[in-house]
């Protein structure tokens, strides 16, 4: 990956969660690791957990970001999620996927956030 690639999504990340912390939720982790995947935010509002891929882009030229979040990386998320549940969960908390699509272009930041973009059902 390159630095410019590196670096956008960083601020994409940066951008998802500031995002959060004004909608109420509080960031629990940023870039959890597990193994070579990660999860780029975890974050809480009362008994719920949030696991959020956040998708930048300087353009929709090939889609939307949230699009980008195919089959195969729902299950490494999946994973890395089980595996952060293991060392920090609860069974009072409730669990689910967000993706946050983050475009910068010309100056200006779009942002949409997709809550429970896909089903959690089966891995828990």
């Amino acid at each position: 990956m390159t630095k410019q690639r590196q670096a956008l999504g960083l601020l994409g990340e940066r951008i998802a969660a500031r995002w959060l912390k004004r909608d109420g939720w509080e960031i629990v982790a940023h870039r959890f690791r597990s193994g070579h995947r990660d999860l780029d935010l975890v974050v809480r509002r009362d008994q719920e957990v949030a696991f959020v891929e956040v998708k930048a882009r300087r353009d929709c030229q090939f889609g939307s970001p949230v699009e980008a979040v195919h089959a195969r990386k729902r299950r490494e998320l999946s994973r890395s999620a089980c595996v952060w549940m293991d060392r920090f969960g609860s069974p009072n908390l409730t669990y689910r996927f967000d993706v946050i699509g983050v475009v910068v272009s010309e100056g200006r930041v779009k942002v949409r956030h997709v809550a429970d973009a896909f089903p959690v059902s089966g891995m828990f």
